[in-house]
């Protein structure tokens, strides 16, 4: 009976467990890749478990709309969600600014390579 109890403890959880997946895999592709278009998508990646973490915390079990009715006791709170959207659509311009950084960084350099771009720029120097 207790590993029952346990189970549904950490099913519970399911999403926090998510969100920590989510935040190491886009963290570990930010600081590990070299590549920019790469390292976009793990901010991306990141960015969604921030997104999750944040409407997990939101929830209320058994909590209904706002809206005052006969029998509804516990409500819970839109504003987590309404932020949410307000932070998709920021996340969405961010993404489009940082590709099209991306973009004309491989016009200017020739590659999307943070590795090759940083030895451009010292051989660069070293001509100036």
């Amino acid at each position: 009976m207790d590993i029952f109890l346990l189970a549904d403890e950490h099913l519970g959880l399911f999403n926090y467990w998510i969100v920590i997946v989510l935040m190491m895999s886009g963290f570990y592709v930010v600081i590990a890749q070299h590549n920019l278009l790469k390292k976009v998508v793990g901010l991306n990646i990141f960015q969604v478990s921030v997104f999750l973490f944040y409407i997990s915390m939101g929830k209320v079990d058994g909590g209904s709309a706002p809206i005052f009715k006969d029998g509804v006791e516990v409500l819970s709170n839109p504003l987590p969600h309404v932020l949410i959207l307000t932070a998709i659509v920021v996340g969405v311009a961010a993404t489009a600014l940082a590709l099209a950084l991306v973009v004309r960084i491989k016009h200017a350099f020739g590659t999307v390579e943070e590795d090759e771009i940083q030895a451009i720029e010292h051989d660069e120097e070293d001509i100036a």
